[in-house]
């Protein structure tokens, strides 16, 4: 391993901002010095989410978001390096996981596209960056996703432990640790986006603060059961997943099947957290029924009754946020694609076949110098 600084660059399906974290990697461990979260400016914002909900892009507009979003990340790095006093040669390297437009690995010619050159990135940070990490797993035969369970084993394996970690993005992913030393894991479905979707909708809020609204609601059985009865679920893994799929045309397709008295919004947003804990809890009760700690990381984590909602289906599972763990819950996605960027660099694989279904390990993603 390239021992030494490394920035990572996260932006998730929640399309929300870029989260860059600054760490310092060795051979054996990770420490993080420093974070910070941008927002996207509405205009790009507003831009991006226009086009995954139609699923549509003219070539132009492809090309320009594409700039516009690695100058976003670029400037998020930069502002992070002056918050801390630190000059970009001091930095080996960032990664960039980019922003996802579309995720499809079961193409006949299976894809995963994320905008936000690279190169632009490094030539406005003079930082060589790694980005373009999910091509390689996809040309093995994996899926691309979910990338992180590599680095949850780095950062939180403890031997044959039977344990787990969970990231709460847009979309949910599980990585498993079994009692013989194997890491699996996979997408388990909707993590924040459908009811994030669903208030920005129905209130103009951008998330629902704490679950509150959520909360004030009741869940809808029928609709939950229709919901869970969708094929995704029932799959094993290696799966993985994104807005593409579960958003708000696929919610509306099952209220239409939906029958007896109409469901309020507030139940609706109920029904949606349910969702995620239960969608969450099948998964882990079904792939590690012995697990014996849950550590919990991503935007999720900050809304409490999904929270609630998860604990009450994992009774006997102890729950925690990986900030008991030694990395904050909000910079772990940031964090793991720094390590796969130090991995790249060093010629060492970044991804887990038993995950990504990859027919091998493969070294990850493309170098970008400045000069």
């Amino acid at each position: 391993m390239n021992e030494g600084l490394y920035i990572g660059l996260m932006s998730g399906t929640s399309m929300d901002g870029v989260d860059a974290a600054l760490v310092r990697i060795t051979d054996t461990s990770i420490s993080l010095i420093g974070y910070h979260e941008e927002a996207y400016t509405s205009e790009l914002r507003s831009v991006l989410e226009a086009i995954v909900r139609a699923n549509t892009i003219d070539l132009e507009t492809f090309g320009t978001l594409h700039i516009a979003v690695a100058k976003a990340f670029a400037a998020v790095t930069q502002t992070l390096l002056k918050s801390l006093n630190i000059t970009p040669k001091q930095i080996v390297a960032i990664g960039s996981h980019g922003q996802t437009l579309l995720h499809r690995p079961n193409l006949a010619n299976p894809f995963s596209l994320q905008i936000g050159d690279p190169a632009v990135i490094a030539y406005q940070t003079g930082i060589t960056t790694v980005g373009d990490f999910r091509a390689k797993d996809l040309a093995a035969g994996g899926q691309g996703a979910p990338l992180v369970p590599a680095f949850h084993h780095f950062a939180f394996g403890r031997g044959h432990s039977e344990h787990a970690v969970l990231n709460i993005g847009g979309i949910a992913n599980l990585t498993l640790f079994t009692s013989t030393g194997e890491v699996f894991g996979f997408d388990t479905g909707p993590g924040n986006t459908l009811f994030d979707r669903w208030i920005q909708t129905h209130s103009g809020t951008s998330y629902d603060a704490d679950g509150a609204w959520a909360r004030s609601g009741n869940v809808s059985r029928g609709l939950l059961e229709l919901l869970l009865s969708d094929q995704y679920f029932a799959l094993a893994g290696p799966k993985s997943s994104g807005r593409d799929y579960f958003n708000l045309e696929w919610l509306a397709r099952y209220q239409k099947r939906s029958s007896g008295t109409p469901i309020s919004s507030a139940d609706i947003q109920a029904t949606l957290v349910e969702l995620t804990a239960c969608s969450v809890a099948r998964s882990l009760k079904s792939a590690l029924p012995n697990c014996k700690q849950l550590a919990i990381c991503g935007g999720g984590v900050n809304n409490n009754y999904l929270l609630d909602r998860i604990r009450a289906q994992l009774l006997g599972v102890e729950i925690v946020s990986t900030d008991q763990l030694g990395i904050p819950a909000s910079a772990v996605e940031a964090c793991a694609f720094a390590w796969l960027a130090a991995r790249r660099l060093s010629n060492e694989p970044g991804n887990l076949p038993s995950v990504t279904g990859a027919a091998r390990s493969v070294v990850l993603g493309g170098i970008h110098h400045p000069n």
